[in-house]
């Protein structure tokens, strides 16, 4: 009797441990590039943006064999490019990415293609150097929310190690720093290719 309920208290821990074995996560290191298309705005404002030259940092957890939830934090920085009728003006930007997403994964053998949808916070930050041509005290950092989509591939190079290309859309509000002359009131597509590394564990 002592051994049964031993067993029966054992079951649901052989349970969680099984589990945990079967799971697998992924962390990855990828270089971006973020491609903002030129944008038109009310009020005769245009912006033209640089791409910004940065690097993402993705953390996936299996929820199933081919589903995954995603986190990421991206660094990157840019040129904004701001014009009107009565003004000309640079700024240089630092833009970080905090999302999540849901990941689907498709196995052929080693080549794994991958759909991914999100929403994340894009958070526009103005750089006093000598490529802002505006007084940063005009200007304010601002967080815009945003929705992420994707598809891309794995390729799988070891047990342990992937090659990651991926395509990802960006769709948001321009960053406008809160300084009225700079709001577009519009909304646009970046794009944003990344190519890297994943490593699972």
């Amino acid at each position: 009797m002592k051994k049964s309920f031993l067993l029966l208290l054992l079951l649901p821990c052989l349970a969680v441990a099984a589990f945990g074995q079967e799971s697998r996560m992924e962390a990855s290191v990828s270089g971006s590039v973020l491609i903002p298309p030129f944008v038109a705005g009310s009020g005769a404002v245009y912006l033209h943006a640089t791409p910004g030259w940065g690097t993402l940092f993705s953390y996936r957890y299996d929820v199933t064999p081919l589903s995954q939830l995603e986190l990421n934090y991206s660094y990157m920085q840019d040129k904004e490019h701001f014009s009107g009728p009565a003004f000309n003006y640079m700024v240089s930007t630092r833009i970080n990415e905090i999302s999540f997403a849901y990941v689907r994964m498709f196995n052929f053998r080693n080549f794994n293609p991958f759909v991914e949808m999100g929403a994340g916070a894009y958070i526009f930050t103005p750089i006093d150097d000598t490529y802002t041509t505006l007084s940063i005290s005009n200007m304010k950092q601002k967080t815009n929310p945003g929705a992420l989509y994707g598809v891309g591939f794995a390729y799988e190079l070891s047990p342990s190690w992937d090659l990651r290309v991926e395509y990802r859309g960006i769709i948001m509000k321009t960053p406008g720093f809160g300084y009225l002359p700079f709001d577009t009131q519009r909304y646009y597509n970046v794009n944003d290719p990344v190519i890297g590394f994943a490593y699972h564990f």
